[in-house]
């Protein structure tokens, strides 16, 4: 669930270690999904086999199969569809191998199993982290090898997740039985809220309603809406695209977006920002050009990022692309802001500010036009 919204449904049977999936999602794009996964003895994927229908794609790209086999230290990848068939290899270092799907928390729950059995049979203490590496099934494998996932189980079943595709961080709470009871996205930018049910859902019919209603009202848009934002100081024309996740009543600095780390400063894709001429920004010297911007933010300010690279997911963050690095002015913002905001202020022909405002929070940098 996503405030009052149902997003995605699945019914799951297990027969030892072969898992079975029936899954419909929404977010952006209806897909309906069925699954079997053959795990090891340690919770971790042996072999998966996933096929994909999309219905509001092109009649020929509508259905594809994506096949994923882990031994030793490699995972192969294979995705088929209409166009031919990509095969990938990565290297696993030996680490425990997890799948990535964004609406599909039967997956998840294999992450946390495999965690538990982990952290037991190595003697972890509680609160100890397990590293994991895991693959995207919806992504295209040579833009997006291996991510890094981090798994931390905690006492009274409870479990904490992040990972590469997540800003912030999800909890979970697992019975006895290694059974996933619950999922909160709470503490990070994606606020989903998951639970087990007690009996089998009809995903067919679910799967139908959705279909039908992505066929009279288009593809669900985005719920951390991508925007647009153009302003001019003097000469100096600005652009950013950035996406605007909601406050939805949460704790922001220390918990969604946490300290001492990279934020996206948006988001889904990178915040990109554009300067059509030389400026100074929070005293770095940039040239004409289009950047990323990350934040960093410390119980005592926060860091402004310029970086080179450009094109990116947002937590694809490579510091060696670094332009610079600034502090930023904070403020405590006079009212809530709901949606995340950026702006670009004028003052004069030569000055403004780039402005960052959510939930309590307003973070300001200087801007000089050259």
């Amino acid at each position: 669930m996503l405030g009052h919204d149902t997003i995605s449904i699945e019914r799951i049977s297990r027969q030892g270690n072969t898992l079975t999936t029936d899954e419909v999602d929404r977010f952006p794009r209806v897909r309906i999904r069925h699954t079997v996964v053959e795990l090891n003895d340690d919770g971790s994927i042996q072999h998966l086999v996933m096929n994909i229908h999309t219905p509001s794609e092109p009649s020929g790209q509508r259905d594809r199969k994506v096949i994923a086999d882990v031994s030793g230290n490699k995972v192969h990848l294979s995705k088929t569809d209409s166009t031919g068939t990509v095969n990938r290899d990565f290297a696993t270092g030996g680490s425990i191998v997890v799948a990535h799907v964004p609406q599909m928390y039967s997956l998840y729950e294999l992450y946390f199993v495999a965690a538990s059995k982990q952290a037991a049979a190595s003697k972890h203490s509680v609160g100890s982290p397990v590293k994991m590496r895991q693959f995207y099934i919806d992504r295209e494998f040579d833009r997006f090898p291996l991510g890094e996932a981090t798994v931390n189980p905690l006492d009274g079943g409870k479990i904490e997740v992040t990972h590469d595709w997540l800003a912030g961080t999800g909890e979970a709470m697992m019975d006895s039985g290694n059974n996933m009871l619950s999922y909160s996205g709470a503490r990070s930018t994606y606020n989903v809220r998951v639970k087990r049910l007690a009996a089998p859902p009809d995903v067919k019919g679910i799967a139908d309603r959705f279909e039908a209603k992505e066929t009279e009202s288009g593809i669900v848009k985005s719920l951390s809406v991508r925007d647009t934002i153009r302003a001019r100081i003097g000469n100096s024309i600005f652009t950013v695209d950035y996406g605007r996740p909601l406050l939805r009543g949460r704790a922001l600095l220390g918990d969604v977006i946490p300290y001492d780390r990279i934020w996206r400063t948006g988001a889904n894709e990178a915040t990109q920002f554009t300067t059509s001429t030389e400026i100074r920004l929070a005293g770095m010297q940039v040239a004409a050009g289009t950047y990323t911007l990350f934040t960093a933010p410390h119980t005592n300010g926060v860091d402004l990022i310029v970086n080179k690279q450009t094109g990116e997911w947002g937590t694809e963050y490579n510091r060696s692309f670094n332009l610079g690095t600034a502090t930023m002015v904070s403020e405590v913002a006079a009212s809530p802001v709901e949606k995340f905001t950026i702006s670009v202020i004028p003052a004069n022909n030569r000055h403004g500010t780039l402005v960052f405002e959510w939930g309590s929070f307003r973070w300001i940098a200087p801007i000089e036009v050259q």
